[in-house]
This record gives C-alpha cells, structure tokens and sequence, in this order.
C-alpha cells in the first residue's frame, strides 16, 4: 500500500525524515530549514531566499505532513541592495 493512506500509519518521525529528504533532494534543494518535532507536533524553523521558495516548502510540507499538527516559523533572508552609505570608493 503506497501513498497518504500509508503515510497516516506511519509515526511521525518517519514523515518528518521523508520531509527533510523531499527538501533536499527536490528541484528546491532547501538546506535552511530545520525540521524537529515537539512531542505531537512538527516544527519547521529557518530562512529561505525568496517568497515563492518559503511557499513552496510549505506545500510539500503540507503534503508529508497532511493530518499531523505542525507549525513553522520560515522567514525570508533579508537581501537588500547597499545603501549609498555602505559603498566604498575604491582607488
């Protein structure tokens, strides 16, 4: 038996794992997401490079994760020109 009617039998270290290789592995290969379980619930902590990055870890989390309790706190990394303050002249 394949699919979610399998992953719902699974304990939730099993989907957590599956979950930490899909975000390797896939065309996302996102190394900046830490994934750890709190008694029930998995917690997805960490900072991507762009909105539609951190979207699309939560989908493929949705999908690993579906029917188990999860939160996450994925920011974006902050990635800003540099100020006319912070360029220096260079000889």
């Amino acid at each position: 038996m394949n699919g979610p009617a399998r992953r719902h039998d699974e304990p939730v270290a099993y989907r957590a794992e599956r979950l930490r290789e899909r975000l390797a592995r896939d065309d996302l290969a996102e190394l900046g997401v830490q994934i750890d379980l709190h008694g029930p619930i998995t917690v997805l902590t960490g900072t991507v490079t762009t909105a539609a990055c951190r979207e699309q870890v939560l989908s493929i989390a949705a999908e690993e994760l579906d029917g188990l309790q999860w939160r996450h706190d994925i920011r974006l990394a902050g990635v800003l020109p540099p100020s006319e303050g912070d360029l220096e002249d260079l000889p």
